[in-house]
C-alpha cells in the first residue's frame, strides 16, 4: 500500500540562520513548511558570533536552540533532523529524498545549506581553529585586535583580506604557504608599512590551550604570534543539487539568485552562503531568509489567487 505523503508549501534544505529565518517568515503567514537539517552547521566549532543585534557575542549553540524555540512554535512548521540526499523535480514540485529514505514533498523548495570548508594540510591547525585561528575578521577581528597575528592563505584575495585585517591590527605576517600568491608591488606595498611576507609552506602551528604561538615554514624559519586568519577552500554544500535541478552558478561557485532569492528555474529559491560567500555572517543570512521567504509567500499566494478566479 502506498504510503500517504504529505507535500508541503516549502521545503527548506538547510537550517541555519537563513532557512531558520525563511521558516520563521513562512510560519507565520500559515504555510506548512518542512525544515531539513543534518544538525551539523559550520559554525560548530566556533566560541562566539558576532555582528548580528541583540545576540553579539552568542555561542552558535544557544542560538541555535533560541532559533528552533521560536520557529517551531509555529504548528505548520515542522523539522526533520535529517541529511537531504537527493532532489527531483515532480509535476507539481519537488520531491525530496532524506538519508532515512524517508520523502519529503514541496511546491517550493528553499537551498539554504550554506557552506563546508577545506583546510589546508597543517600540522596542528585544528587545534587552534575556532579558537585563535580564525577565517573572517569581521567576526573575530576584534578579539584579535592589536595583537601580532599570521595570515595563512595561498589565495589569490590574500592581499585584500591582509588590507581589511590591517583595520584590527598593524603587526601582521603574510603566509603564502608555498604559492606565490602576491607579485612584487603587492609585496612592496605590505614591506612599506611593516608587514612581512613569507613565502615557504608552512609545516606546523604549535601553542597551548587553543593559543597560536608559532607558525613553522619548510625552509626552518619560525614566527612568533599571538592568533591567526587562515584562508581555507570555501565549498557549496548545495552544489550538486543545484546541478541536478539546472540552476545558474556564479563564478564565485555560489547559486546564481535575484535580491530576494529567486534562482534561474521556477519554483527553486536560494539563500545565505548557498547564494553568495562572502560576508559569512550571522545577520547576512538571517536576512537573505527573510527575503527569499517574501518571495516564495509571493509566488504561492499568486498561484492561489489565479487557481481561485478559475473555481
Amino acid at each position: 500500500m502506498e504510503k500517504n505523503v504529505m507535500k508541503y508549501d516549502c521545503a527548506i534544505v538547510g537550517g541555519g540562520p537563513a532557512g531558520l529565518n525563511a521558516a520563521l517568515v513562512l510560519g507565520r503567514a500559515k504555510r506548512t513548511v518542512a525544515l531539513l537539517d543534518s544538525g551539523k552547521p559550520r559554525n560548530r566549532i566556533a566560541h562566539e558570533s558576532h555582528g548580528y543585534l541583540t545576540r553579539d557575542r552568542i555561542k552558535p549553540g544557544e542560538f541555535r536552540k533560541i532559533a528552533y524555540e521560536e520557529v517551531l512554535y509555529y504548528p505548520s512548521v515542522q523539522h526533520w533532523q535529517d541529511e537531504v540526499v537527493d532532489i527531483a523535480r515532480t509535476e507539481d514540485g519537488f520531491s525530496i529524498q532524506l538519508a532515512s529514505g524517508e520523502s519529503v514533498q514541496a511546491r517550493k523548495l528553499l537551498l539554504a545549506t550554506g557552506l563546508r570548508e577545506e583546510l589546508p594540510e597543517i600540522e596542528g591547525l585544528e587545534k587552534f581553529y575556532g579558537k585563535t585561528v580564525f577565517n573572517c575578521p569581521f567576526c573575530d577581528g576584534w578579539e584579535n585586535r592589536d595583537r601580532p597575528l599570521a595570515v595563512i592563505s595561498s589565495s589569490p584575495h590574500i592581499f585584500h583580506t591582509v588590507k581589511l585585517l590591517y583595520n584590527w591590527s598593524k603587526e601582521l605576517y603574510v603566509c603564502t604557504n608555498g604559492k606565490q600568491s602576491l607579485d612584487s608591488e603587492q609585496i612592496e606595498e605590505f614591506k612599506a608599512r611593516g608587514i612581512q611576507v613569507f613565502e615557504a609552506a608552512v609545516t606546523k602551528l604549535t601553542g597551548q590551550d587553543g593559543q597560536l604561538e608559532q607558525v613553522h615554514f619548510a625552509d626552518g624559519t619560525q614566527i612568533s604570534c599571538r592568533g591567526g586568519l587562515i584562508g581555507p577552500e570555501l565549498i557549496n554544500n548545495s552544489s550538486s543539487f543545484a546541478q541536478s535541478l539546472g540552476l545558474e552558478t556564479t563564478e564565485a561557485g555560489g547559486i546564481e539568485t535575484s535580491p530576494f532569492g529567486k534562482t534561474t528555474v521556477e519554483g527553486v529559491f536560494a539563500a545565505g552562503d548557498s547564494a553568495y560567500f562572502m560576508p559569512a555572517q550571522l545577520i547576512h543570512a538571517a536576512s537573505s531568509g527573510s527575503k527569499a521567504a517574501a518571495s516564495i509567500l509571493a509566488d504561492l499566494v499568486e498561484e492561489e489567487w489565479e487557481a481561485a478566479a478559475r473555481n
